[in-house]
């Protein structure tokens, strides 16, 4: 291993040291919110539009982090509280860290892969590895670290043994790629595609074609998928100025060095016809979409260049496997919460896992692991270093599954229990007494632990709502992009999180500083309390009885009538309470719930007499902010709003939060910002007016139960509504109006998407379940059916119904299983 000291990472980055220059440094750190390290790491405090590293210093060095990098402007601030650590003092933290990983790249001799482009990155990244990590010691990006942090942690992974490394680049504007092409400095290029994404910071296609290929600008070969003529045509002007080989394969073009002859999709799987030099020969993929096909023709013509047609020729594509970039969230029984990594069990991905498991603040942590394969290091240095970061990682239990792992069963010092087959573990699953835990199960593909999910996951039916928390999170970054810096967010978690599950996405955004959660009712609040959010907590429609809760759980709740203070006042009083905190709703033109702007003197008076009370923040409700010929009325609004807290708080002697916006109000008034803002349907990916700057956050989906065939003229369902006009296929679906699925869907008003193709729902819909029309579509029992999604937005099937998308979201019945994708 590369061996780092202060002094020598100081000289690299051009950096002043304040400390020991002599401690030795083997790991580097950008997120303070990690779990797992050692006192040899290295935090770069950096600083982004949003967030400032520096902020966390205090709460790092608590955890026994004694090695910092820091920014000159921050420096005297810092050393003044005279720490006992180390730091390196730069201009620029995210400079430092990519200064030094290019430096750390440069003492490898050896090939680099760089693969760039808008789609498929990861993808291909992973299937070279799984079909030639017998070969060599391969490093790679874990997951999809391609960003300007992740590649410089990606590439710091190299070590003495590293045959190969495969990194890829992602870029979302311009005068980013040189950046990681000093880091990378890739021998061997590959470009994906060409797309959409990202491309409302280029002015065209060729911009963004141009900025991605400065990756490839001392590379010796670039691989290249010669179909697409604009992306071609760029490559070769490229190419040709700084003499870079092409290596292409088409299924259109003669003269690419690879050409496909024939392409045949059967129903699970697709055969390739392939000439090569001459030589004709087939690979088999299981997958039939366009995407799998390009994808798995890049792998190809990297390992046929790479190794040779031969070896290309022994591989068996047809065992390559979903690449899944995220890691499931699952209900398990017995109140457990079951973190399913069961395909991957890298070394450099269960850090990341570890981590994520030890954020969701559970007092019981088990992990399930299985022998890692095909690491590159021999058995005594991978299972030392897997121990090492087990052993600190505050588990209550810590079962492993395999014989190599269980030779090295000493190293473990927490509890532990070994087994040499996934089935020995099933045997005796429930002796383990599962409770309360938080169990992240992590393997190896051959050692099936999508069976042990099965045992542990709670069970229901086939129909799930799966949540994408890497979609939450950049919908909150997007709504936090429109704010100042000093505006604090509150997010709307009522409702069960409008559908999506209220701890699970409290938990993920408390990971992420949120400022508060607003609630509907006490219970709510009590149920995020008891999974551990310590974020304050608003309570927004309390009353007399949940006065009680409120005060015992600290929850803080909204005060919209004289009658309401003056009772909580008397539970206050009466519980011995010195001080508590409130939240006052004004009414500004909702007429719903709130003061009037003529309260004002009655209520500094009361607030005045009620000293145990104090007003944590004002606030009120817009009308319309997402609707243009309604303005002028939210402008009174907000005139009436800031004159009451004026008012107020020209009466008080302390400060108060002051908000009014909701999401459509964040994007469109921004000078009513003030202090705090509350953000609800926009951070589901709904109702924005900058629509494709948001993800979709939820997937309805379930699968096909039963097909039959239906004759010309028969009907179908409840009160034979519907008739079949011609000989159909009719498919059975298990979702009906019991998990949310509205009956004015029935009988062809609604449609759900199989295969990429529509199919209208047919009969009524019963309450379990439903019949659809497939006679145009290739499917199958047990295929997955999307009742929406991506690919067909709740919005379009709120349209049919004639109303919100948030009544849909609210309405999906709690035995609908939710499923959390990280």
């Amino acid at each position: 291993m590369v061996q780092y000291t202060i002094e020598k990472i100081s000289k690299i980055v051009d950096g002043k040291v304040y400390g020991n220059r002599q401690t030795i440094i083997k790991d580097i750190l950008t997120d303070s919110r990690n779990f797992i390290f050692t006192k040899e790491t290295l935090f770069f405090a950096i600083c982004g539009e949003r967030h400032n590293g520096h902020n966390f210093i205090s709460d790092l060095f608590n955890k026994n982090i004694r090695n910092f990098v820091i920014e000159k402007k921050y420096a005297f601030d810092l050393l003044k509280k005279k720490y006992d650590a180390n730091f390196i003092i730069v201009d620029n933290s995210m400079e430092a860290i990519q200064k030094l990983s290019a430096y750390h790249r440069k003492l490898f001799d050896i090939p680099i892969v760089g693969i760039t482009g808008s789609n498929g990155k990861t993808i291909v990244k992973e299937w070279i590895f799984q079909l030639i990590k017998n070969k060599a010691n391969i490093i790679r990006n874990p997951k999809s670290y391609n960003s300007q942090i992740g590649v410089p942690l990606s590439v710091f992974l190299l070590v003495n043994n590293s045959k190969l490394g495969i990194f890829e680049a992602g870029i979302s504007q311009k005068n980013e790629m040189q950046k990681l092409q000093k880091i990378i400095k890739p021998t061997i290029g590959i470009f994906t595609n060409i797309g959409e994404a990202h491309q409302e910071n280029f002015n065209n296609y060729i911009e963004k074609i141009t900025e991605k290929l400065k990756l490839f600008k001392n590379s010796k070969l670039l691989v290249y998928n010669k179909n697409n003529t604009v992306l071609s045509k760029e490559i070769l002007k490229f190419s040709t100025k700084n003499k870079i080989k092409l290596f292409s394969w088409s299924a259109t073009c003669k003269n690419a060095d690879i050409k496909i002859i024939k392409i045949i999709i059967k129903t699970n799987y697709t055969k390739i016809n392939i000439e090569y030099q001459e030589t004709y020969f087939s690979i088999k993929i299981p997958f039939t979409d366009k995407a799998s096909i390009e994808n798995s023709m890049h792998t190809l013509a990297f390992i046929i260049h790479f190794f040779s047609i031969d070896y290309a020729k022994k591989l068996n594509f047809e065992n390559l496997v979903p690449i899944s970039m995220r890691l499931e969230f699952k209900k398990g029984i017995n109140n457990c919460l079951i973190i399913n990594d069961s395909y991957n069990s890298d070394f450099s991905s269960l850090k990341i896992a570890l981590d994520l498991m030890l954020q969701q603040n559970y007092k019981s942590n088990i992990v399930v692991l299985s022998d890692i394969l095909q690491s590159g290091k021999t058995p005594e240095l991978l299972y030392s270093e897997i121990a090492k970061m087990i052993n600190k990682s505050n588990l209550s239990k810590f079962i492993a599954i395999g014989k190599e792992i269980g030779r090295h069963k000493k190293m473990f010092k927490v509890k532990s229990y070994f087994y040499n087959r996934t089935e020995d573990f099933i045997k005796i699953l429930y002796n383990h007494n599962f409770n309360n835990d938080v169990i992240l199960i992590k393997g190896s593909r051959k050692f099936k632990f999508e069976k042990i999910t099965r045992s542990l996951q709670l069970q229901s039916h086939r129909t799930v709502l799966e949540i994408n928390f890497e979609a939450i999170i950049n919908n909150l970054n997007f709504f936090r992009s429109l704010l100042k810096t000093e505006v604090k967010i509150m997010i709307m978690v009522k409702a069960f999180s409008y559908g999506s599950g209220s701890f699970e996405i409290a938990k993920l955004l408390e990971h992420h500083r949120v400022s508060y959660f607003g609630v509907a009712y006490a219970d709510e609040g009590v149920v995020l309390r008891k999974a551990g959010i310590i974020t304050p907590i608003m309570v927004m429609n309390p009353d007399f009885a949940s006065f009680n809760k409120i005060i015992k759980y600290n929850l803080e709740p909204e005060i919209y009538s004289f009658e309401l203070l003056e009772n909580f006042n008397k539970v206050l009083i009466s519980s011995g309470i010195q001080k508590a905190y409130i939240h006052i709703k004004l009414d500004t033109g909702m007429k719903r719930l709130g003061f009037s702007i003529n309260d004002t003197d009655k209520l500094i008076l009361k607030l005045r007499k009620y000293r145990n009370i104090q007003i944590k923040s004002i606030f009120s409700h817009l009308v319309a902010s997402d609707d243009k010929k309604h303005d002028k009325f939210t402008q009174k609004q907000i005139k009436k709003f800031t004159k009451f807290c004026n008012e107020i708080q020209s009466n008080i002697n302390y400060k108060f939060i002051r908000h009014i916006l909701n999401s459509s109000g964040i994007e469109r008034w921004h000078t009513a910002q003030f202090d705090m803002v509350r953000l609800g349907i926009g951070l589901y990916g709904i109702g924005s007016e900058n629509q494709n700057k948001l993800m979709n956050i939820s997937t309805l989906k379930t699968k096909i139960s039963q097909i039959r065939k239906v004759k010309k003229n028969t009907t179908l369902g409840y009160s034979r509504k519907w008739k079949v006009t011609k000989n159909s296929r009719i498919a059975t679906i298990p979702i009906g109006y019991a998990d949310g699925l509205n009956r004015l869907l029935s009988n062809g008003v609604g449609r759900v998407l199989i295969n990429n193709k529509f199919a209208p729902i047919v009969g009524n819909i019963c309450m379990d379940m439903c019949m659809i029309d497939i006679s145009e579509i290739d499917a199958n029992e047990g295929d997955d059916v999307i009742i929406f999604g991506d690919k067909y937005s709740i919005t379009k099937l709120a349209d049919l119904l004639n109303t919100i998308p948030y009544e849909i979201l609210t309405g999906i019945s709690q035995r609908v299983k939710r499923i959390y994708l990280h």
